[in-house]
C-alpha cells in the first residue's frame, strides 16, 4: 500500500507533464477508449459527433484516473518489479500525495462531464468502473487472491458497456456480450505475460497464478480459457448483431488463439516457452482489437 506522503517531508515536485501522462497508463487507456468507441458506434442512437466525442473523452479521463489511483496504491510493489520500477512514483518524480490528488480530481471531473454531456446512468457506470478497478481489484483482490485477474478483469470489460450507455441511455444484450468477450479474454491474455514475469510478481508478493499454483497449472488454465474465448468471440455473429465478415474473422482469430494457447501448454521450459507466451500475449491484443474493429466497421459501412 502506498504512503500518501502526508507524513513525509514536503518537497517540490520534479514531475514533468510526461510524468503525469504516464500516470494515466496511456497504453491501457488506448484499449479502453477503443472498446468504448465501439460501444458508442453499435448503440442505437441518433449520432451527435460532439456529444459522442466528449463522452469518449470523459471515459478516457476516467480510465486515466483509474490508472493514476492504481499507481498511487501500488507504488510499493511497483518499486520492486522490473517492468514498473521506472513509473513516476517509485522513481521519485511524483510524490504519492500528488498522484492521489490528481487521480481523485480527474475521477470526479470525468464522471461529472459524462453525466452532464451524455446521461447520469452512464456516469454512474463510469464511477462504478473506477471504483471496481481501484478498490475492488487494486486494494482488495490483487494482493489477496489468486483469482485477482479473473474477478478484477471485469473493470477492463466495462468500457464498451459505458460507451453504449452514454449513447443509448440504457443497456441491452449487445453490450453485455461485449463485456463477456473482454472478461473471458482477460485471464489468458494476462496470464501469458504473468508466466514471463512470474519472478517479478514473486518478489512483490503478488499472488498471481504462476506464483501460487505454478506454471503448469497456469498453462492448463490459459488453454481452458482460450477454449472459452474463441466461441465467445463468435457470439455477436451467432446472436445476429454482427455480419458474416465478423463471423469469419472471429472464427479464424479464435482458431489461432487456441493454437497459440496449445503451444504455451506444450512448451514448458527455456526460450521457446517464453517465446510462446510472448506470441500469445501479443496476438491476444490483436485478436481483441481486430474483432472490435470489425464490429465497428460492419456497422459504419453497412
Amino acid at each position: 500500500m502506498s504512503d500518501i506522503g502526508l507524513s513525509s517531508p514536503i518537497r517540490l515536485s520534479t514531475a514533468t507533464p510526461g510524468d503525469y501522462f504516464a500516470l494515466l497508463k496511456p497504453r491501457v487507456m488506448s484499449l479502453v477508449v477503443f472498446t468504448a468507441l465501439v460501444g458508442i458506434i453499435l448503440a442505437p442512437h441518433r449520432p451527435h459527433a460532439l456529444v459522442d466525442a466528449i463522452s469518449l473523452l470523459a471515459i478516457a479521463l476516467g480510465a486515466g484516473a483509474s490508472g493514476a489511483l492504481n499507481q498511487w496504491w501500488d507504488a510499493d510493489i511497483d518499486a520492486v518489479m522490473s517492468r514498473t520500477r521506472n513509473r513516476p512514483i517509485p522513481a521519485g518524480r511524483i510524490v504519492p500525495g500528488e498522484a492521489l490528488a490528481f487521480g481523485l480530481t480527474l475521477s470526479v471531473f470525468a464522471v461529472t462531464l459524462l453525466g452532464l454531456v451524455a446521461n447520469w446512468f452512464s456516469a454512474g457506470l463510469l464511477a462504478f468502473t473506477i471504483f471496481f478497478y481501484v478498490v475492488v481489484y487494486s486494494m482488495i483482490l490483487k494482493r489477496r487472491t489468486v483469482e485477482n485477474i479473473v474477478i478484477g478483469g471485469a473493470a477492463g470489460a466495462l468500457p464498451p458497456v459505458v460507451g453504449w450507455a452514454a449513447a443509448a441511455g440504457s443497456l441491452s444484450l449487445e453490450p453485455l456480450v461485449l463485456f463477456a468477450i473482454i472478461a473471458i479474454w482477460t485471464p489468458p491474455h494476462f496470464w501469458s505475460l504473468a508466466l514471463i514475469k512470474s519472478d517479478d510478481y514473486a518478489r512483490a508478493g503478488v499472488p498471481m497464478l504462476p506464483v501460487v499454483a505454478g506454471p503448469d497449472v497456469t498453462r492448463r488454465r490459459i488453454l481452458a480459457y482460450a477454449l472459452l474465448t474463441a466461441p465467445t468471440g463468435l457470439a455477436p455473429w451467432a446472436l445476429g448483431f454482427a455480419g458474416p465478415v465478423y463471423g469469419i474473422a472471429a472464427a479464424i482469430g479464435g482458431t489461432v488463439f487456441v493454437a497459440l494457447a496449445i503451444a504455451v501448454f506444450r512448451l514448458r521450459e527455456g526460450p521457446a516457452a517464453r517465446a510462446a507466451c510472448g506470441r500469445l500475449f501479443a496476438f491476444s491484443i490483436l485478436w481483441l482489437a481486430g474483432l472490435f474493429a470489425t464490429l465497428a466497421g460492419e456497422r459504419l459501412f453497412s
